[in-house]
């Protein structure tokens, strides 16, 4: 039996698209809310897919349980694929939303082509090692100003054709529905069953790895 399984991630808004997305996931779901000692994952992949299984595989080590991550982006085309892994700091390490938007729009001040495509790579990592690795895509095209107020990150610019509005302009269930994240999801739930099974038998080969208090400012195991 699967004790629980982590979101590898601080990202409030990350969190609440996975909880919504996954419920009625029958293992516990825990986010890093609920370990707020443990260091941030070293994001210094090339690829999405890198990124999400750094993510994933630093927490499972950390406190041995499994551990879901997702690494994300915008690739828009006109700019080789930029901000690409680079979407969350696109105008520096601290920016905001609003920071990374702005130079967004700049870069595109004058260009015409405007397709663009949010991506994301899920990992599921045990702490020996071993992953799972979901991804999908959502076509789209970047608008010339904000439109909407709900999402977060580039959902203001991203317009979605198929529904005639932004990101930001979506109710939760209809971003769910049609989003890169929400679709790479609904590929793990599809293969659920598989998925616990797999994780079981992954956590049943080896005696689950002792978690790694070493990377913690604090000791907080009980020793």
């Amino acid at each position: 039996m699967i004790p629980m399984i982590v979101l590898a991630t601080g990202n409030q808004n990350k969190v609440r698209e996975f909880q919504e997305i996954l419920a009625g996931f029958p293992v516990r779901i825990a986010s890093l809310k609920d370990f707020p000692k443990i260091p941030e994952a070293i994001e210094d992949g090339k690829t999405f897919e890198e990124n999400a299984y750094k993510k994933a595989l630093h927490t499972a080590k950390i406190l041995g349980l499994p551990a879901i991550a997702d690494d994300s982006g915008l690739c828009v085309d006109a700019l080789d694929g930029e901000p690409g892994v680079y979407s969350a700091r696109y105008a520096g390490e601290t920016a905001s939303d609003d920071d990374n938007c702005r130079k967004l729009l700049a870069k595109m001040e004058n260009i015409g082509n405007r397709q663009a495509r949010f991506a994301c790579v899920i990992s599921i990592a045990v702490p020996s090692g071993p992953a799972l690795t979901y991804e999908d895509f959502c076509e789209g095209e970047i608008l010339r100003e904000k439109r909407g107020v709900s999402g977060f990150g580039y959902d203001p610019l991203f317009w979605f054709p198929p529904l005639g509005k932004s990101f930001a302009e979506l109710s939760p269930a209809e971003k769910n529905r049609v989003s890169h994240r929400g679709k790479a999801l609904a590929q793990l739930r599809g293969e659920i069953d598989k998925v616990i099974m797999w994780l079981e038998q992954r956590l049943a080969e080896e005696k689950p790895a002792k978690p790694d208090h070493r990377q913690f400012t604090d000791d907080w195991s009980g020793k």
